[in-house]
C-alpha cells in the first residue's frame, strides 16, 4: 500500500499557523500546546480537541465530512485531562482537579468524568462525592465500559467503606446512579463484556497481600487466579475480543522482561506470551471504551506496537517506513481503524496530529504553530558505558551552533526515578538548547523502557549508582570535548530534583549551578508522609521501600542519601522551585531545604509557585518557573 501526504485546510480556525517570529521567549517554550487531545469519533465522521488561545480554553467538534464546526464550547471551568467520544453525538471529559474538601484535611486530587452532548451543548459531571455514592473518596473519573445503546457508563466507585462498587451512570440525562454489581472492601477493578454483563473483578488486600482475580460465573464469584504480593506484579489490562479472556501482565523469568498473556475466565488457564520482545517493554495497552484489547505499544524512545490484527501490524509498519525521520504516537482511532489520529514529532516538527483514512496521511493541525522548525532542536541518541560497564541510553538535545565543542551544559535526569525520557518535542530541553545549551538526559539505572534488569539495578542505588551514571555522563562529554567542564549545571524535576540536590552534596565539584523542582531533599520524611497518608500496610510503602532502601541497607543510609543532612557540602548556588499544591512531593521538602541552607549560609534562592501541582501543569505557573530557571542559568554559566 502506498502512503502520500495530502494537506488540506479543514477551518482556517484548526490549521492556519502564524507567520514565525524573529525570536522566542521562555513563555513560548513554557505553554501548553494551542491544540491537544485530538479524537475521532467511532464512525470517523466527527474530530475533536482542546484549543488552547489567545486566553481561550475550547473544546471545538468538527464534521470532517463537511469540514464544518459543529460546536466550539468554553471548558476553561472544567480543565480536561483527557477528551474522548462516545458515539458521534456525545463525549466524555476525564478531569483531574486540586482541591480543598469540606470536612477532610488538605488539599486533594480529585479525578471526575463530563458528559458532553453536541445537540444540547450541556456538560455535566457523572458521578459527584456524596451524590449516591460516598463522599470521602477522590476517584470518580474511571469509565470501565458502556451499555450497547450507549446511554449508560459503568463506572466503580466507593459506595461505602466497606464496598467498592460498580455503578450504572445516566449519559444522557442527569440522573442519580444505581449499584449495578456489590463490591467488597479491596476489590479494585471490574471488567464488564460488550453487552454489559460483568465479567469479572479484581481484588486486592493491602493486610494480607492477597491479590486475586475473580470470574463471575452462574452469578457466583469464582477465584481463577491468586498470590500473595507484598507489591502487585501482575496486572489485567482488558478484555478478549471473544470475552472468553483476560489480558494479563507478569514477569517473565526466563528474558527478565514483562510479557503479556491471556487468562482464561473459564479455569484461569494462562496462555504462552503473546505480547513481548526482548529489547522493549510492553508499556501501555490500547482498546475500545469496553476495554476490548487491539493490541500493545511497546516503549523505547521512539514508541513500538503489536497488535493481534496481523493486518494491523503491516499497516503501522508501513506508515512508519513511510516517514522514517518522525517519531509517531498513536492518540486514537476508530473501532475498526480505518481511522487513526497520530501526533507527529521530530523533523524540526513541534508536535502536529495526522490522520491515517483511507490509505492517506492527512494533515489535520500544529500542536505548537508558533514554533516552527527554525526554533526546534535536533535531539540525537546515544548511549555510554558507566563505570561498571552498564550501557546507559541517553538523548542530547542540541542547539544550533557551528560546532558541538567545549558547550555550557545542563544535566536533565528526569523524574519517577521508574520512568524514562522520549524522543519528542520536550519543552524543557527544547528552550535550554534554544539558548546556547547542550541537553543530556540519561536514562540512568532505575530507568523503565529498557528492560526490566536495567529498571531493577537502581533498586537501592538513590544517591549511590544511580547518581553515578549521571557523573560519568558528565565525564563522558568532557573527554569527548563536547561539554566546558567549568560550566555545567544540573536542573532536575521531582525524583531528579533529588538527583540535582544529590549532585550538589555527594559530587559538589562537578555543577557550577543546581536547579531543583518539587524535588525530595528527604527521604525519610518523605516516606513518613506516605506511611502517615497510605497506611504501614500500603502496596505503595512497601514500593518505595523497595526502590529506595531495597529492604536490605545499612542502619542510617536513608538519612546519609538525603541531601538536607549534606548542606555543609555545597559549594553552587541552588535554585528551589516548588508548587505550593504538589500532593507527590510535599511542598516541606524544599521550603526545610531552603531553611537549612539559609542557616549554613549557602548560596540559595526559593521560588514558590502558588497553586502549582506537581507537574506545574498551568501555563502560567510553568513560565514563571521557567523564567526564574532562565535567569538563573544565565547568571551561573
Amino acid at each position: 500500500m502506498k502512503y502520500h501526504f495530502i494537506f488540506f485546510a479543514l477551518t482556517a480556525l484548526l490549521f492556519i499557523a502564524p507567520a514565525s517570529s524573529s525570536t522566542l521567549t521562555y513563555a513560548d517554550y513554557a505553554a501548553l500546546p494551542e491544540k491537544s487531545m485530538v479524537t475521532v469519533s467511532p464512525s470517523g465522521k466527527n474530530l475533536a480537541y482542546r484549543e488552547t488561545t489567545n486566553g481561550r480554553d475550547r473544546l471545538i467538534v468538527i464534521d470532517l465530512n463537511t469540514s464544518s464546526i459543529i460546536r466550539a464550547v468554553d471548558i476553561a471551568a472544567v480543565n480536561p485531562d483527557n477528551i474522548h467520544f462516545i458515539d458521534d453525538k456525545n463525549l466524555i471529559l476525564k478531569v483531574s482537579k486540586n482541591s480543598w474538601r469540606f470536612g477532610y484535611k488538605g488539599r486533594h486530587d480529585v479525578s471526575v468524568a463530563y458528559s458532553f452532548n453536541l445537540d444540547s451543548g450541556k456538560i455535566y459531571q457523572l458521578l459527584t462525592a456524596g451524590h449516591g455514592v460516598y463522599e470521602g473518596q477522590n476517584s470518580l473519573g474511571r469509565i470501565i465500559g458502556l451499555s450497547p445503546d450507549h446511554k449508560y457508563a459503568y463506572m466503580p466507585a466507593w459506595k461505602n467503606l466497606s464496598s467498592y462498587a460498580l455503578y450504572k451512570v445516566n449519559l444522557t440525562k442527569k440522573r442519580a446512579p444505581r449499584v449495578y454489581q456489590s463490591g467488597t472492601s479491596d476489590a479494585i477493578d471490574y471488567f464488564v463484556d460488550a453487552k454489559g454483563n460483568v465479567l469479572a473483578r479484581e481484588r486486592y488486600n493491602n493486610e494480607s497481600n492477597i491479590h486475586k482475580l475473580e470470574a463471575l460465573q452462574d452469578d457466583d464469584w469464582v477465584v481463577i487466579y491468586q498470590e500473595e504480593a507484598e507489591i502487585m506484579h501482575v496486572s489485567f489490562s482488558g478484555v478478549t475480543p471473544d470475552s472468553k479472556s483476560l489480558l494479563m501482565s507478569r514477569h517473565d523469568d526466563e528474558n527478565g522482561r514483562w510479557a503479556y498473556h491471556t487468562i482464561s475466565l473459564k479455569d484461569g488457564a494462562i496462555s504462552e506470551a503473546i505480547f513481548s520482545r526482548e529489547d522493549r517493554d510492553v508499556e501501555n495497552v490500547l482498546t475500545d471504551v469496553n476495554r476490548v484489547v487491539y493490541g500493545v505499544r511497546y516503549s523505547g524512545f521512539k514508541p513500538s506496537y503489536e497488535f493481534f490484527d496481523k493486518k494491523l501490524n503491516a499497516r503501522i509498519d508501513a506508515i512508519n517506513k513511510a516517514m522514517p525521520e518522525y517519531t509517531l504516537r498513536i492518540e486514537d482511532y476508530t473501532p475498526d481503524w480505518s481511522s487513526i489520529i497520530f501526533h507527529m514529532d521530530g523533523g524540526g516538527s513541534s508536535g502536529q496530529f495526522i490522520r491515517y483514512h483511507e490509505g492517506k496521511l492527512e494533515l489535520l493541525t500544529n500542536a505548537r504553530p508558533n514554533i516552527t522548525s527554525e526554533f526546534v532542536n535536533e535531539v540525537q541518541e546515544i548511549s555510554y558505558k558507566a563505570r561498571d560497564g552498564l550501557t546507559i541510553p541517553t538523548l542530547l538535545t542540541l542547539p544550533k551552533v557551528k560546532e558541538i565543542k567545549n558547550l555550557p551544559t545542563i544535566v536533565l535526569p528526569h523524574g519517577g526515578p521508574e520512568s524514562y525520557d522520549k524522543i519528542k518535542f520536550d519543552w524543557l530541553p527544547q528552550y535550554f538548547a534554544s539558548q546556547g545549551y547542550l541537553v543530556i538526559q540519561p536514562q540512568f539505572r532505575g530507568s523503565e523502557g529498557f528492560g526490566t534488569a536495567h529498571k531493577q539495578k537502581g533498586r537501592g542505588e538513590w544517591g549511590r549508582k544511580m547518581q553515578d551514571d549521571l557523573t560519568d555522563a558528565v565525564n563522558m562529554l568532557v573527554k569527548e570535548g563536547k561539554t566546558d567542564p567549568k560550566r555545567v549545571c544540573i536542573v532536575g524535576w521531582s525524583y531528579g530534583g533529588y538527583a540535582a540536590l544529590a549532585g550538589a552534596t555527594f559530587t559538589p565539584e562537578l555543577y557550577k549551578c543546581v536547579v531543583s523542582i518539587n524535588g525530595v531533599s528527604d527521604i525519610p520524611q518523605m516516606l513518613k508522609n506516605d506511611r502517615s497518608k497510605y497506611g504501614e500496610d500500603h502496596w505503595v510503602v512497601s514500593y518505595w521501600d523497595r526502590v529506595i532502601a531495597s529492604g536490605k541497607l545499612e542502619e542510617g543510609h536513608l538519612e546519609k542519601i538525603s541531601p538536607i543532612n549534606s548542606v555543609k557540602k555545597i559549594t553552587a548556588p541552588v535554585l528551589l522551585i516548588h508548587g505550593e499544591n504538589d500532593l507527590v512531593v510535599s511542598f516541606d521538602q524544599s521550603e526545610d531545604m531552603f531553611d537549612e541552607m539559609k542557616e549554613a549560609n549557602k548560596d540559595v534562592t526559593f521560588v514558590e509557585i502558588e497553586d502549582g501541582n506537581h507537574s506545574l501543569t498551568n501555563a502560567k505557573n510553568r513560565a514563571k518557573a521557567l523564567e526564574a530557571v532562565d535567569k538563573f542559568l544565565k547568571k551561573h554559566i
